[in-house]
């Protein structure tokens, strides 16, 4: 299915650097993020665990997306989403930025 380049342009994807992640108490799978985008922190929810612990999520910038509709994880709210890459044998990959680059950085 395409999209209308509009559409595409409405999306607001931004670097955020994982602050804090921590294994979401009662959950398997959920990692539950603090993420800093420069102007402004949000809270992430995502079903990372299986292949990251969380403490490798720290520190690191990665791609979000933040204009998508908050959800509720296990009664947590999740502010944002965590881009990521899976192939088809089913290992996950978030998606960071090739070199440096600053917190809130908009991605076109």
């Amino acid at each position: 299915m395409e999209i209308a380049f509009e559409d595409f342009k409405r999306l607001d994807f931004r670097v955020g650097k994982v602050l804090e992640a921590a294994q979401l108490p009662g959950s398997r799978n959920l990692i539950k993020m603090i993420v800093d985008f420069g102007n402004e922190k949000r809270q992430a929810i995502a079903g990372l665990r299986q292949w990251y612990q969380p403490e490798d999520l720290v520190g690191k910038k990665y791609a979000f997306i933040l204009n998508l509709q908050r959800r509720k994880f296990m009664g947590v709210e999740s502010q944002c989403m965590i881009l990521a890459a899976e192939d088809n044998t089913g290992d996950v990959v978030c998606l960071r930025p090739e070199k440096d680059i600053a917190v809130g950085s908009k991605i076109s």
